[in-house]
């Protein structure tokens, strides 16, 4: 089968690097991919978002399947293109529908879906330009730190935790009026402030069944200590340590469960993955967010603890016939460290040339921003790659991955050096 990949980050490198070693796939293409894809996959120059080149590729290589990494083709409806579409309607899509996609498009729409269906979450309300006023007065019922959600996209920067009052109108009033987000602070999300332990579970769903895979803690903040700006994510481990089975059966019977079973009740068409963000509050798991497709970087630690195929798993999916699939799941734990253009999530530069990717040993380098200039393997984004090895424990793989990094170098190339230091 021909298969083609939405996306250019590390979590479609992890996708692609997993899908061509079943025997399923006889031809992957990536669009538009980077340099870590282009070594084991065909990439095409070719925007997610422009879903007539994707039909011209699909119809003119004869793909069989379509893989959608990131969260903006789905959130534009890429699902209900092909749905709609008599030359593709026959070709399954891996991601949700349009409606689906809500989730993560609006954070407005996913906390309405939470409290309808009874699913643990933060008190909230939403504001325009219009009540900013009312959001100042909302802040001052809550208890700081003040939590400020764009509602739409935001490349996971879209969100603003203050402690201070005058700061947190300050900020509310930059967002809605000033337009800090753009369009996606059109509208804000302000929440009361949980405090917890974060952690990601990841489900992928064919809309009636559904496979809890492993779990993962992602680093948010740039600085070591969890200081700092966010950023797309500086790190990852699974499987998180302190998640044991009551916690697990909790998240299961009270968030998943009925997340899958909403879609059902709601008239949702959901043919992909679920990414749950949740806190632990004194062993009681609360919602924060739904994403509509797999995390980066957790992807570069879930997708490699999956022993099963995942093409196969991506046909049960399509086929809604994943009640029938076992997954297998490596035992052993896997890390991953992001490694960045100095600079970021600000401004920083592109085109430095990466050098020490040939001495890795024992671990898997996923590429982010990279791309070939030339021959040479160049930065071409924040996010560089990231360095994802294999241990007993956490502890040992973070160890290994650690070693690796040591031996790459680009100018200004930044990581933290604590990631997995909290769980120990």
């Amino acid at each position: 089968m021909t298969i083609l990949l939405l996306g250019s980050g590390g979590r479609e490198h992890a996708f692609a690097w997993k899908m061509i070693q079943s025997p399923l796939c006889d031809k992957l293409f990536v669009a538009p991919g980077n340099a870590g894809t282009a070594s084991i996959a065909n990439n095409v120059d070719i925007s997610p978002t422009d879903f007539d080149a994707v039909k011209a590729l699909v119809l003119q290589e004869k793909v069989g399947m379509v893989v959608v990494g990131p969260e903006d083709p789905l959130v534009k409806g890429i699902f209900d293109f092909f749905k709609n579409d008599n030359d593709l309607k026959d070709i399954p899509v891996i991601g949700p529908s349009k409606l689906g996609a809500t989730l993560e498009g609006s954070k407005e729409f996913a906390k309405e879906f939470l409290m309808k269906h009874n699913i643990p979450t933060a008190a909230y309300d939403s504001f325009t330009a219009e009540t900013v006023e009312k959001g100042c007065d909302f802040l001052e019922t809550l208890q700081p730190p003040y939590v400020l959600k764009a509602d739409g996209l935001a490349a996971g920067k879209g969100v603003l935790i203050i402690h201070d009052l005058a700061e947190a109108k300050e900020e509310l009033r930059n967002m809605l009026v000033g337009q800090k987000f753009g369009a996606a602070s059109s509208k804000v999300v302000i929440e009361e402030f949980l405090d917890g332990i974060e952690l990601s579970c990841f489900v992928l769903t064919d809309g009636k069944s559904y496979k809890i895979l492993p779990t993962a803690k992602d680093y948010k903040r740039i600085g070591e200590g969890d200081t700092g700006l966010n950023t797309g994510g500086m790190g990852a481990v699974s499987p998180v340590p302190y998640v044991d089975a009551v916690l697990m059966e909790k998240i299961e019977t009270r968030i998943v469960k009925p997340t899958i079973e909403g879609f059902q009740k709601d008239g949702i068409e959901y043919k992909g993955f679920v990414f749950i963000g949740l806190i632990n509050v004194k062993n009681e798991p609360i919602v924060i967010e739904y994403n509509v497709r797999m995390g980066d970087p957790e992807t570069e630690v879930v997708v490699p603890r999956m022993k099963s195929d995942l093409v196969e798993l991506f046909l049960a999916v399509a086929n809604e016939k994943l009640d029938e699939f076992e997954l297998e799941i490596d035992e052993r734990s896997a890390t991953t460290i992001v490694v960045v253009s100095g600079g970021y999530p600000e401004d920083f530069e592109k085109g430095k040339v990466i050098s020490g990717l040939e001495t890795i040993e024992d671990s898997i380098v996923f590429h982010a921003g990279t791309k070939l200039d030339n021959g040479k393997v160049v930065s071409n984004g924040g996010r560089v790659l990231t360095v994802t090895s294999y241990g007993d424990n956490f502890e040992e793989a973070i160890k290994k991955s650690y070693q690796n990094i040591d031996k790459l170098n680009f100018d200004k190339m930044y990581f933290r050096k604590d990631i997995g230091n909290d769980l120990k």
